[in-house]
């Protein structure tokens, strides 16, 4: 089955969403939420993570999870995910609540395509502190794509993880995920990266990404908003509209796509210093603000 295809299937099965020029959607992936060890990437911009969770929360965003939410080829089980990131999943929880979570899966959460791992593992959690089951995601999906269209302009958003224009991480996930466990995990501890991930190897990044360009231009300048590569990605009206969120793994900053108020932008949240000394988190603007209807094909 060649890229194409994938990418075609995943259109085709996508969950729909109807939004107007009031919606505010935030997307972000590959968070790669892990067990707190020395191994777990998203340990060292967690803060940065959890206070950029509560600005959207409170500002009414819709939050968008494009797959490579947690690091599930590195840890065996969910358990030891939300034990080190209590807090996270909780508020994740109240976005489930007021049903403004949208959750897609990746190469390295792929067995959340399995509904019912989802309901086993997903649902609730163990508190030890009082020795119970509370609840978490119930009734939550997970997805392999999502279909933003404006109810106005008709114009369609693609989101999707975009492994499915890489064949060894769409296919042979499951021996990726042999190889990160096994090995690359106890390596990575003594800083050496695993070959497999296309955010660490230039070449097969580059290839990815062309496939994902020739598909959108074979579906006529379908807007795209993909993960994946962990490379931010932000083209001018007029250019190829393949965008690219980034991830949460970046050294001490994370990265994202936010849409407002019928535009789209790409933004970084980082740890400053203020003049008295004192640390800060903050958000910054990177690229954009562009208005969607801009890239609506001729």
């Amino acid at each position: 089955m060649s890229s194409t295809t994938r990418l075609d299937r995943a259109y085709e099965n996508a969950k729909a969403i109807s939004f107007d020029d009031t919606s505010k959607f935030i997307f972000f992936s590959d968070c790669h939420r892990g067990d707190n060890s020395f191994a777990d990437d998203f340990a060292n911009n967690r803060n940065i993570y959890f206070h950029a969770l509560n600005h959207y929360y409170r500002e009414g965003f819709h939050y968008c999870e494009l797959g490579d939410g947690d690091e599930l080829w590195e840890n065996i089980s969910f358990e030891a995910l939300i034990e080190a990131h209590k807090n996270v999943y909780q508020l994740l929880r109240q976005f489930h609540l007021e049903k403004r979570l949208h959750m897609l899966w990746g190469n390295h959460d792929m067995v959340y395509r399995d509904e019912n791992y989802v309901k086993k593992h997903l649902s609730h959690y163990f508190e030890p502190i009082d020795g119970s089951d509370k609840a978490l995601f119930e009734g939550i999906t997970y997805h392999e794509a999502l279909i933003l269209k404006h109810e106005e302009t008709g114009q369609e958003i693609f989101c999707t993880h975009g492994h499915q224009a890489d064949w060894w991480n769409y296919v042979c996930w499951r021996i990726g995920r042999f190889l990160v466990r096994i090995l690359w995990k106890p390596l990575q501890v003594v800083g050496i990266a695993d070959p497999t991930s296309p955010a660490k190897n230039y070449k097969e990044l580059i290839r990815i990404e062309k496939r994902i360009k020739r598909w959108i231009l074979r579906k006529n300048m379908l807007l795209t908003i993909a993960g994946h590569t962990h490379r931010p990605r932000f083209p001018e009206p007029g250019q190829i509209p393949f965008f690219n969120d980034g991830s949460c793994v970046h050294p001490r900053s994370i990265t994202g796509l936010e849409i407002e108020n019928g535009q789209i932008s790409l933004i970084k949240w980082h740890i400053a210093t203020k003049a008295d000394g004192t640390l800060q988190i903050v958000r910054v603007l990177l690229e954009g603000p562009e208005n969607l209807s801009d890239y609506i094909a001729p």
